[in-house]
């Protein structure tokens, strides 16, 4: 029960820093990106990770190779960004202009994944995160972490609304004896 679990976003990319909802599509890191995953190299080689896990997604494998980590990485489908349907590569403004007030975390989209359908992908995961013999990095896309740090606090998907996630950042699950906690989020 001693493990911690880091969780990594990837960097930047152009859709994100425009604020798009970007899920499947696979947009590349920008140079900035590409320099704030590098940032992370030593801070996570202050660690021992016992197993690296990252989505399949490029952004992400990318964001994990310049942090130091790919050559250990376990590509892990369940960590692909939320399918957003016909959000995808659209802006929050652009949405409520048909949709007033949608948000990921209250609406569903036309041809998008749920929340409660990502949750049930993410479930299993959160269960061989909490059994880890070790400390775990992992590396994946907002939505997606947030909402596998509200199962790992025992909340629902939607709970992952509350903790925001900017890119290229850093943030610890752990345990506060026996309880699963959040040790520090978005730094």
């Amino acid at each position: 029960m001693a493990a911690e679990i880091v969780l990594a976003r990837h960097g930047e990319t152009e859709w994100s820093r425009d604020l798009r909802h970007t899920g499947r599509t696979d947009v590349p890191l920008t140079e900035h990106g590409r320099e704030q995953a590098a940032a992370l190299a030593p801070r996570l080689a202050e660690r021992d990770f016992a197993r690296v896990l990252v989505s399949p997604l490029g952004r992400a494998v990318e964001t994990c190779a310049l942090a130091g980590l790919g050559d250990r990485a376990e590509r892990r489908p369940e960590l692909v960004e939320v399918d957003y349907g016909s959000a995808e590569g659209l802006t929050t403004e652009q949405i409520r202009a048909t949709t007033p007030g949608w948000t990921v975390w209250t609406h569903h989209t036309p041809g998008a994944e749920t929340l409660e359908q990502v949750g049930e992908r993410l479930a299993p995961l959160v269960a061989e995160l909490a059994a880890a013999d070790g400390d775990v990095a992992v590396f994946a896309h907002g939505h997606v972490l947030r909402i596998l740090a509200a199962l790992w606090i025992e909340l629902p998907p939607q709970g992952g609304s509350r903790l925001a996630l900017q890119t290229g950042r850093l943030s610890t699950l752990g345990w506060e004896r026996e309880t699963r906690c959040i040790r520090a989020w978005n730094g």
